[in-house]
């Protein structure tokens, strides 16, 4: 069974921020979490708001930026 290099939960936004939490599976290794969420940085606007890494080695990861209304549609997997 192939897994996910990370999973994309449903977005939110707070005041003027709009959040996307990530989970992100045990064996996804630091520089493969750290490559793709530059990737979200450069290409989506997005920034890391904070991480939680859970028993097992599962990390979740909310990323967030300012919100707008000129955006253009969240980077597919």
């Amino acid at each position: 069974m192939e897994r996910s290099a990370g999973v994309i939960e449903e977005d939110g936004a707070d005041g003027g921020w709009e959040y996307r939490p990530m989970r992100l599976p045990p064996e996804v290794s630091r520089l493969t979490a750290s490559v793709r969420l530059a990737i979200q940085a450069e290409f989506g606007g997005w920034e890391l708001s904070r991480v939680r890494l859970y028993p097992g080695g599962v990390r979740k990861v909310w990323l967030r930026r300012p919100r707008s209304v000129h955006r253009l549609p969240g980077l597919s997997y």
